[in-house]
């Protein structure tokens, strides 16, 4: 049954020569396979151009029960971006959190609160003008609220310590290594309250930014299973440097 559906473009592979296919997350079956003709006409329902990371975009597929892989009918842009595609440090933010969430995406189950979380802080990206430096490091820790591992910031004292692995302050040093001294945790405390129209009052140079980046892979990497090496990770640092 054709049904109209909201996405979010995570990643396209490409399929013999005349399609691809996009994995896109959405309002109403969460991440699912999109079949797209990669067709050049400019009568087509369907333009690849649409499918770039992070773009969102309305599409109208064919929802069959027990199929993998949804064949689309037509697709056209939800919002299209005024900024993102052309400003070089907003770009290597998209492709940077294309690639997270391609890694912490994967259910295939309808989850409106996330997808509209997506949505509303892709749009402030794109139209945000100065101090969004720190954007992807306050949608990494809001996103956790939405995977299950937000961190508990009950207990907090002066001088604590935060345990990564059990996701905690405490007032001591854990017996393995998975954890970041008072200092850091502080900040973590920092960041975890400030919002996206707040965060350009947390100062941070680019080594801090860096280690807090670096700080937070290492979080997500401790409470999702198989998490990889994130090739943008690079890009995104030597950018910012």
């Amino acid at each position: 049954m054709l049904q109209r559906i909201s996405g979010i473009v995570l990643r396209t592979v490409k399929y013999k020569d005349t399609a691809f296919i996009a994995d896109v997350y959405t309002d109403i079956a969460g991440r699912a396979s999109f079949m797209v003709s990669a067709s050049r006409s400019r009568k087509s329902a369907v333009k690849s151009v649409l499918f770039q990371p992070l773009a969102l975009v309305e599409l109208e597929a064919d929802l069959r029960p027990n199929t993998s892989i949804y064949k689309v009918k037509e697709a056209k842009s939800n919002y299209p971006f005024c900024s993102i595609p052309y400003d070089p440090y907003k770009s290597a933010i998209a492709l940077f959190l294309t690639e997270f969430l391609c890694r912490t995406l994967r259910e295939e189950l309808e989850n409106r609160p996330l997808f509209t979380y997506l949505h509303h802080s892709i749009i402030w990206l794109d139209e945000c003008r100065t101090g969004f430096s720190n954007f992807h490091l306050v949608f990494l820790i809001r996103l956790t609220r939405f995977l299950g591992f937000y961190p508990n910031l009950e207990g907090y004292t002066e001088g604590c310590c935060f345990d990564l692995l059990n996701a905690c302050f405490i007032p001591f040093r854990p017996s393995h290594s998975y954890y970041i001294n008072s200092a850091e945790a502080a900040q973590l405390l920092t960041l975890t309250r400030v919002k996206y129209d707040t965060m350009h009052v947390l100062s941070m140079n680019r080594t801090e930014r860096m280690r807090c980046l670096t700080v937070i892979e290492q979080y997500y990497r401790l409470h999702l299973p198989d998490f990889p090496e994130l090739k943008s990770l690079d890009v995104l640092k030597e950018l910012f440097n």
